[in-house]
């Protein structure tokens, strides 16, 4: 066996540093596509759901322009989960929607496993997140109210652009259209102001 490592460390110190580096960068760029590719896939096959936002704190101007988003949904009873054991720190839950009068969709309850939704009603995924849903000396405890994201907490916007959607968005002006995938997985597809587009995501 040593003899096998040993072998294999001669051979890997043989290949030259510019293959090895052009392979770190074929790596790195296969992954990105990958990335796009599986968000794309959440763009183009997604029903859409449209959120409304709430308020939250000014953007963090270390990472540019980007409207920071919460939700209706951002904040929720646990419900039948409330007090029950989680099985990690940021369990991934469950969370069902259904549109009100206003198009808007809005939470009926949350489950650690999927559960059977009919149109409208439709499920999203979300991670209950740190400090901010479970409980208890371990905390492996579901608590009474739960904070959820759903990969939905930030927008990138033109340069500029940021402070008048926030705005908006502290005035309850600003709506997000989202694509939600049968699996629960989610991603911004559109900005609604007033009801009206001001960005959209691309298919491609």
């Amino acid at each position: 066996m040593m003899e096998m490592v040993a072998s294999v460390t001669k051979l890997w110190q043989r290949i030259p540093k510019a293959v090895l580096f052009g392979v770190a960068i074929l790596l790195q760029c296969a992954l990105l596509v990958l990335m796009v590719a599986d968000r794309m896939q959440v763009l183009r096959e997604g029903r859409e759901v449209t959120l409304q936002t709430q308020p939250v704190d000014p953007r963090d101007l270390l990472r540019g322009d980007y409207v920071v988003l919460r939700y209706d949904i951002s904040q929720l009873p646990a419900g039948a989960l409330a007090g029950k054991p989680a099985t990690e720190r940021n369990p991934t839950v469950f969370v069902k929607l259904v549109p009100n009068a206003n198009g808007l969709y809005e939470a009926v309850s949350v489950s650690v496993e999927p559960v059977t939704v009919t149109a409208p009603e439709i499920l999203i995924r979300g991670h209950v997140a740190h400090s901010g849903g479970t409980c208890g000396p371990t905390g492996r405890t579901f608590c009474d109210k739960l904070t959820i994201k759903y990969g939905l907490e930030s927008y990138f916007v033109p340069e500029g652009e940021g402070k008048k959607l926030e705005q908006a968005r502290n005035q309850q002006k600003l709506r997000v259209v989202a694509a939600v995938l049968p699996s629960g997985r989610a991603a911004i597809k559109r900005l609604l102001l007033d009801g009206e587009p001001v960005y959209e995501e691309p298919l491609y």
